[in-house]
C-alpha cells in the first residue's frame, strides 16, 4: 500500500515537473501543453497552480518602490483604478498578470467572467487563466465575420471556461445583425441568458482596438469628420481621444456589451501592447469602459510620454 502511494506521489510530481517545464520554460500555451500530455486544460491549470504553491515555479518580483508608484502614477493620471506594465519578452507573461489580477479581485460566488477578442485576449486565454468556483463565462459580443484565429471569440470563451473550471455559455449570433434578425435574437433563450448574464459581468477581459485596424472599420459608415476622431474601441464601442462616445450608424442593432455594461464591471481589464495603441488606452481608460490597464513596460513609457508625465 505506502508502495503504491509512493508511486503516485511520484508519478503525480512527474506531471507537475512536465506541465511546468513545458509552460514556463518552453513557454508553450496551456491548450498547447494539455495537448501534448494529453489532458484537459483544467487538468494542467490545477497543475501549474501545484507548482507555485509547492514552490516547484517561484516568481521573483522586484521590490523596486519606484516601479510601483509610476505605475500607481501612471493608472491615475489615466484615470484607472490600477495599471499592471510588465516586461513581455516571454509569451505568458499577460496571461499571468491577468491571472494575478483575478485571483486579488474579491469576487462574489458564481462570478460571471466575459472574454472579448483581439491578439491580446487570444495570447492570455491561450497561456492560461486561474481557476475560478463556480464561474460562469460569456463572450463580450457575438461573433465578427473574420477568419484570422484572434476573432475568434467562442473559442476563446470554450478555452477559457475549460481553464477556470466555469461553464460557458456561448453566442452563436453576429455581433452586427440587421433589425429583423436583431429583434428575433433577443426572442431567443439562449442569445437572451448571455445579454442577461452581461448585467452580471465581475470580471470583464477585453483587448483594446485601434482605429482603423484590420477589421475593416470603416464598413461601420463613420463619415469622414468622424473616422478622423476616433481613437479607439472596446467591444466595438468606439470612444475619441477623450473617451467619448464615437457612435455609428445601426450602432443600435449591435449584439455586444453595451458601454453602461462595461462601465459598471468591478473589473474590467483591458490587455494592449505597443506604440499604436497608446491613444487608444488613453481613450478607453477616460472611456470608464476600462477600470485595469494590462501592458508592456514600453508601451507605458510611450503612454507617459504621450500624457505629459515625467519619466
Amino acid at each position: 500500500m505506502a508502495g503504491s502511494q509512493k508511486a503516485a506521489g511520484l508519478m503525480t510530481r512527474t506531471l507537475i515537473h512536465t506541465a511546468a517545464t513545458l509552460h514556463y520554460i518552453d513557454g508553450l500555451p496551456q491548450i498547447e501543453v494539455a495537448r501534448r500530455m494529453e489532458m484537459s486544460t483544467a487538468s494542467v491549470s490545477r497543475l501549474l497552480a501545484r507548482a507555485r504553491d509547492e514552490g516547484i515555479v517561484r516568481f521573483e518580483v522586484s521590490p523596486l518602490e519606484e516601479v510601483s508608484d509610476a505605475d500607481d502614477q501612471l493608472a491615475n493620471a489615466m484615470g484607472l483604478r490600477q495599471l499592471r506594465a510588465i516586461e513581455t519578452a516571454r509569451q505568458p507573461a499577460l496571461s499571468i498578470a491577468v491571472g494575478a489580477l483575478i485571483r486579488e479581485a474579491d469576487l462574489p460566488p458564481n462570478p460571471v467572467i466575459s472574454i472579448g477578442w483581439g491578439r491580446a485576449v487570444q495570447s492570455v486565454v491561450s497561456h492560461g487563466l486561474p481557476v475560478i468556483a463556480n464561474a460562469i463565462v460569456v463572450p463580450s459580443t457575438g461573433g465578427l465575420n473574420q477568419t484570422q484565429a484572434h476573432f475568434q471569440i467562442n473559442e476563446f470563451v470554450r478555452n477559457a471556461a475549460e481553464q477556470i473550471g466555469g461553464t460557458a455559455h456561448l453566442l452563436y449570433a453576429p455581433a452586427r445583425p440587421g433589425p429583423e434578425l436583431f429583434a428575433q435574437l433577443l426572442r431567443d433563450p439562449q442569445t437572451a441568458e448571455v445579454i442577461r448574464l452581461w448585467d452580471r459581468v465581475d470580471v470583464a477581459v477585453t483587448g483594446v482596438g485601434n482605429f482603423p485596424d484590420t477589421s475593416a472599420e470603416t464598413s461601420l459608415g463613420f463619415t469622414q469628420s468622424d473616422a478622423g476622431r476616433v481613437a479607439g474601441d472596446v467591444v466595438r464601442q468606439y470612444f475619441d481621444k477623450d473617451g467619448a462616445p464615437m457612435t455609428w450608424p445601426g450602432q443600435q442593432f449591435q449584439l455586444g456589451m453595451s458601454r453602461s455594461q462595461l462601465a459598471r464591471v468591478p473589473l474590467a481589464i483591458g490587455v494592449c501592447v505597443g506604440a499604436d495603441k497608446v491613444d487608444a488606452a488613453i481613450g478607453a481608460a477616460q472611456s470608464g469602459m476600462v477600470n485595469t490597464l494590462v501592458t508592456d513596460i514600453r508601451t507605458a513609457q510611450l503612454i507617459r510620454k504621450k500624457l505629459g508625465l515625467p519619466g
